[in-house]
């Protein structure tokens, strides 16, 4: 039996060397075939190399019939200036799990609403290097719901009901939801509105997340998917991790919970937070554009999801 290959990219931001050499080497120790692009070791300014090099190695290794999986290395900034030289449907075509996050948004959603294409809000090389830690929980965490994820045919997983949504706002905590999962990070989701590269869904179970972000500019861009009518046609929106939520001198007790309490007033959509994904140091993989179904039961939350790309039988 063949090793199973997995291969590495970068489109957006350049990656230090150390971090793909760590990665590798717990990748090695589990029996993976690893391969890794120019664009993985390039730097240009602040990208992983030319516009060129970067669309190149993202087009062959999100289609490249000899992997099993392909990697987004880091994220950062660099996907949104390649968005119209990509071929979609040639990607979707391949049906190779692609993974990344953060930046890796723009084409997830693109990917979806150019090709129909699935992709996975998931790990990249850094949280390969942390789980050649063997006591890192958190990215050993990380790693069972990457592997479970591609490897089952329907995944699902349990998390605890955030603070930013009290079960009381959900009809006492009794939900049970249909819809296509999809999202990202949410500056990466508000970039895309008005472009052909953010999906048209209605009904969907929108999950959201980001960084370093003060609690009125999350507000603000919450309030811009709000006022384009883009969360009053979903079925849920989910929260991830906001990590790194600093205060400002005048939010005078302003947070992020009254943040998403404002919201509540104006949205009428259940707001279901304490999704497992964001930029903390454990996420769960999540496939963009899958049928999934979201369960409320009191404080524990059941999130379901089918009908994806899975690594390849060998």
């Amino acid at each position: 039996m063949s090793k199973p290959a997995i291969g590495f990219f970068a489109p957006s931001g350049f990656l230090e060397p150390a971090v793909m050499d760590r990665a590798a080497h717990y990748l090695a120790g589990r029996g993976w075939q690893v391969s890794a692009g120019e664009s993985v070791f390039a730097r240009e300014q602040r990208f992983a190399g030319p516009d060129a090099l970067r669309l190149a190695e993202l087009q062959r290794f999100a289609s490249d019939p000899l992997l099993d999986v392909a990697v987004c290395a880091r994220g950062g900034y660099g996907l949104t200036r390649l968005l119209d030289q990509i071929d979609y449907a040639a990607i979707a075509a391949a049906g190779l799990p692609v993974v990344g996050y953060s930046d890796f948004t723009a084409f997830s959603l693109a990917l979806y609403a150019c090709a129909g294409g699935i992709s996975f809000q998931g790990p990249s090389a850094g949280d390969f290097a942390a789980a050649a830690d063997s006591g890192n929980a958190d990215a050993a965490y990380t790693m069972e719901h990457f592997f479970g994820a591609l490897t089952e045919e329907a995944y699902a997983f349990e998390f605890a009901l955030g603070e930013l949504s009290p079960s009381a706002s959900l009809g006492r905590g009794r939900l049970d939801l249909l819809g296509r999962l999809w999202g990202g990070n949410l500056a990466m989701v508000c970039s895309l509105l008005g472009t052909p590269y953010l999906p048209r869904i209605r009904g969907g179970i929108l999950f959201l997340e980001d960084v370093n972000e003060p609690a009125y500019r999350i507000e603000r861009l919450l309030l811009q998917l709000l006022q384009a009518g883009v969360l009053e046609q979903q079925k849920a929106i989910v929260l991830g991790d906001f990590s790194g939520v600093t205060a400002t001198p005048r939010d005078e007790g302003y947070d992020l919970a009254a943040a998403c309490a404002a919201l509540r007033k104006r949205c009428p959509v259940p707001i279901i937070s304490g999704l497992p994904f964001g930029h903390g140091r454990r996420r769960v993989t999540l496939p963009v554009g899958a049928p999934a179904r979201i369960t409320v039961n009191g404080e524990r939350v059941l999130l379901q999801f089918r009908g994806y790309p899975r690594l390849r039988s060998r």
